[in-house]
């Protein structure tokens, strides 16, 4: 045995566990190396006199979301910040888009830019259901968020037919609407008012208004893989 010698240090090492590449997207995420935020470069300012832009707001990294497409560019899901990062260094998918702040991730061993869209490298079976579900983020998408009786701005959802009055709560029989038509409105019927529908209400078709059923705000650089009905 060694005696300690007074004054002397024992280092501490911690020993770090082995990762294992995951074998599809479905898969639980894998330890990844601890990232830090690349703060951006400041701007060259040719003009001394010119005041320097005022710092980028620190985006909410825990709510944070990336487009996840198909290899075949469809829209799958809204993936967390650090699950899209482990699809990329683990080589299973690529950037599509990367962040419009031009965000980059460095850990101690190399970089990776903030992605907002990814594409998986591998075609994935996805299994389609025909009925997409009612949501206020989908249904305001699918109105555009304009409301269906004056073409305001949209702020709420109304029953075509009131529930008062035997409407159903279907894609058929809700709309958007603004505040003002809404109270307006209350639970008399269009015919009693003399209001006409802008356009007939009807459900949404395609798999990418299951993605949009969940979604509140979205990416403008998601906007060209969700349809025109998301613009």
């Amino acid at each position: 045995m060694h005696e300690r010698q007074p004054g002397s240090v024992t280092p501490l090492v911690s020993e770090v566990p082995p990762t294992h590449a995951p074998r599809g997207a479905s898969d639980p995420p894998d330890p990844v190396p601890e990232l830090t935020v690349a703060p951006p470069l400041p701007p060259d300012i040719s003009d001394p006199d010119e005041p320097p832009a005022p710092p980028l707001a620190t985006p909410p990294w825990g709510r944070r979301r990336v487009l996840l497409l198909n290899a075949t560019f469809e829209p799958l899901t809204a993936l967390p910040l650090r699950r899209a990062i482990v699809l990329l260094v683990c080589g299973k998918a690529e950037v599509v888009h990367g962040d419009a702040a031009g965000l980059v991730l460095h850990s101690a061993t190399g970089s990776v830019e903030v992605p907002s869209v990814i594409r998986l490298r591998t075609y994935v079976r996805v299994p389609y259901r025909a009925r997409v579900p009612l949501t206020r983020a989908a249904l305001m998408h699918r109105d555009r968020f304009r409301c269906a009786y004056c073409g305001g701005r949209a702020e709420t959802i109304d029953h075509v037919v009131p529930r008062s009055r035997g409407g159903t709560h279907t894609w058929e029989n809700c709309v958007a609407c603004c505040a003002r038509c809404n109270h307006r409105k209350a639970d008399k019927l269009l015919a009693e008012l003399g209001w006409p529908l802008r356009t007939m209400p009807t459900a949404p078709r395609g798999r990418h208004w299951r993605l949009l059923a969940g979604l509140v705000d979205a990416d403008p650089l998601w906007l060209p893989y969700l349809g025109e009905t998301a613009a």
